[in-house]
Order: structure tokens, then sequence, then C-alpha cells
């Protein structure tokens, strides 16, 4: 769920305010100034091509994926929503059955599974690392589970050698939901190579993301990748064959073309996130700040690629209108959790039935975080938080006027 609107620069307009930002929340014509004149020639070559649904480039950038990942197949389709649901119905996944997975994440986790006749089952998350708290699944496992989708949130693995070990025991397919997460690791594997498939999302303000929607599954069962191939295509295998019940979700030749102009570039944006997220631990330790902000936490095992980098703090609201008031862009990732949302009213949840996600969700605030962000930027940044936390609250105020 977005906060404000987008604007040119790829960054999220505060609403009700009339002071403009003093520099993006991601900055996406910094990142394309970079890859220009890579990208247009990569576009080029497809429009005097003319081939645009599937194709060379499509094939070259899923072997590209593949390797990366260090997986046997990828599959594209046309959206990081697409991945999940292709997924799920590449397994059986169908009316009747259960998912588990977190409701402290964006709506197309869950979304995917109940577009299917299927049933989310959300379990809580873990305070550190906002990703499923593994200790409370197997007790949400049921007759009716028939997978388990674990979100990598915020570009952070989810604890999965104990998911792992729970599937096994209960023969359940992993499902990793790996949107915001390409190029992560865990304990030396690459997020959506650890289970039994991976999802990514390509959309713009994606770590690797292209000039619209895009998506792609990862998975080294073959059966499961031709299944893939042929949902994705309408059910067919070939043409005018209908051999089950599809969808239309192929990815576009010029999306493929520039994504892989920039899977070239990723390992030095993931590095120079990387390297904001430390700068930021610095600043935040150089202005006091280490006790009253609580900062991303990388477990043993993990690298962080920094999606989004999220701070928490109780006075999350107030903090962000002061920092509004003074033209800094921040991000609510999320303002809800999925089990109060409006269109899981039928699960039969109820506020208070997971604290840790429902916390969190009036506590996060996430920070610009995108590789071109300079040094002065982010000690502007903090030391709009520091001066936030150092001036008097109202309550303290009044209490002082009386």
């Amino acid at each position: 769920m977005q906060v404000g609107t987008p604007n040119i620069a790829g960054a999220v307009a505060p609403k009700h305010t009339e002071i403009s930002a003093v520099f993006p929340f991601l900055d996406l014509k910094a990142q394309f100034s970079s890859i220009r004149e890579e990208v247009l020639a990569a576009m080029t070559r497809v429009m005097e091509s003319q081939h645009f649904i599937l194709g060379p480039d499509v094939a070259a950038l899923e072997k590209e994926i593949a390797e990366t990942v260090g997986c046997k197949f990828a599959v594209s389709c046309a959206s990081g929503t697409d991945a999940l649901a292709l997924a799920l119905m590449a397994y059986g996944i169908g009316p009747g059955d259960e998912v588990i997975t977190a409701p402290f994440t964006f709506v197309a986790t869950a979304a995917s599974i109940a577009r299917l006749g299927a049933t989310p089952v959300f379990i809580d998350i873990d305070p550190e690392t906002y990703n499923l708290d593994s200790n409370r699944l197997e007790d949400a496992i049921t007759s009716r589970t028939r997978a388990i989708m674990p979100v990598h949130l915020f570009g952070l693995a989810a604890e999965l050698d104990s998911i792992a070990d729970i599937s096994r025991r209960h023969n359940l397919p992993v499902i990793e939901d790996a949107a915001q997460a390409i190029g992560a690791r865990y304990y030396g594997k690459s997020v959506g190579n650890i289970g039994d498939a991976g999802c990514y999302s390509f959309f713009p303000s994606k770590n690797l993301g292209g000039a619209g929607d895009g998506g792609m599954v990862v998975t080294s069962d073959p059966e499961v990748a031709d299944r893939l191939k042929v949902l994705r295509s309408h059910g067919h295998r070939r043409k005018y064959h209908c051999e089950t019940l599809g969808m239309n979700s192929r990815l576009d030749s010029l999306q493929a073309a520039i994504l892989r102009v920039k899977l070239k570039h990723l390992p030095e944006w993931a590095a120079a996130r990387q390297r904001n997220a430390v700068r930021y631990k610095n600043l935040f330790d150089e202005f006091g700040l280490g006790d009253t902000i609580h900062l991303p936490v990388v477990p043993p095992g993990c690298v962080h690629v920094y999606n989004q980098f999220v701070i928490r703090t109780e006075r999350r609201d107030a903090l962000r209108l002061a920092l509004q008031q003074q033209g800094i862009p921040t991000e609510i990732y999320y303002p809800s959790p999925l089990h109060l949302q409006p269109a899981f009213v039928s699960l039969g949840y109820s506020s208070g039935d997971f604290p840790v996600s429902e916390t969190a969700c009036h506590e996060v605030l996430a920070l610009p975080i995108y590789p071109e962000l300079a040094e002065a930027q982010q000690r502007l940044v903090v030391e709009n938080i520091a001066a936030f936390f150092a001036a008097p609250s109202l309550a303290s105020r009044s209490s002082n006027a009386d």
C-alpha cells in the first residue's frame, strides 16, 4: 500500500503538506541517468526486432536470473503478484486448501492465496526481523494445510532452516515470497532458491525494477517449471490447445531487455544500499539515538539487501509529520496488517489476534535507502530525527506551563 502519490522521480510525495521534499524517497531518475545509453540500446534492439512478448530477451533473462540465483529454472510472468499465484497453481493449491503466511506484508502475498479459492492462515511475526515467526508455524498446520509462504520482508531472509525442517516433516512445499529480496542470502544461498519455489517482483521500486510490472518464479523442479510455462500462457503448451486453465501472464520483451541491463548492475546497487545502511547506523550512533530508535537487525548468516531501511519508534506518526515539515521523505510499510483489512474480514480475525504485527504497523517508518543517496542527505535525515527527539514533547511543555 502506497502512502501519498508517486512523483516523477519515483518518490512518494506526502499528502496535505505544502513543503516539497528536499530529495525524493526513491530517485529512479538518478538510476536511469547512470544506465541511460544501455537501456535505450536494449529498447531499440527490441523495437527493431518487433518481438514484444516472450522471445529471445525473455529467454535470456530467465537464464541469467537462474544463474544469478543458482537454481535450474526461472519462469517469467507479468508481475510479482502473478508469480505468487502461478507458483501456488503449479503446486495445485485451490479451494479448501490452506496456506500459511504472515499478516505483516503487502496484500499480494495473501491475495494470491485467496484468489485461488484457498485460505490464507496467518501467524505472527518476529519483532526483530518482521518476518514470519517460525516458532509459531507448526501449531498453525492442519489437515488442510498445503503450503507455507514465508516473506523475506524489506530485503531480509526469513528463518528458512526451521521453516524447511517443519515443511519436510509435514510434506509441505515452501513457496518463498522474495519480491523485496532479490540478491539477499541465507547462509550462503540466495533467497528464492532455498524452498521449493521462489517468487520475485520487478515492480519499479524493487532493487531490480523494470519500467512497469514484471515477475519471475524460480525452481529446480523440472515438473514445476513445465507447469509454470503452461499456466502463464492460458494453459497452452501448443497454440490453440488448452490443456488446463491458466492465465495470461507473459513478460514483455521490452521489460526483459531493460531488466537484463539492470541485472548487471544489481551487485553494485546492493552494495550501495548496504553501505547506506551502515552509514545510517553510524549516524544514529553519532547522534546518540541508539537507545531511542530501533534499527534494522541482520541475524547471523543473513545478507540484507535493504529494499527498505525501516526504523521503529512509538512516536512514529509525530516523527513522520515533523520530518515532512522539513521536506524529509519517508514511507510506512505497512500501516495496517492484512488480517484487519476489509478484503479479509471473512477469515474471522480480530484486533489483537496478531499483536506483534499490529504494533509494528503503528511504529515502523522507512527512510530513503536508494543507492544514489548521498552522505549529506542521510546526515540531514538523522539530524532532523535527532532534533525531533531532543525537542520537548507537547505533553511535557503543557505540564511545565501548568
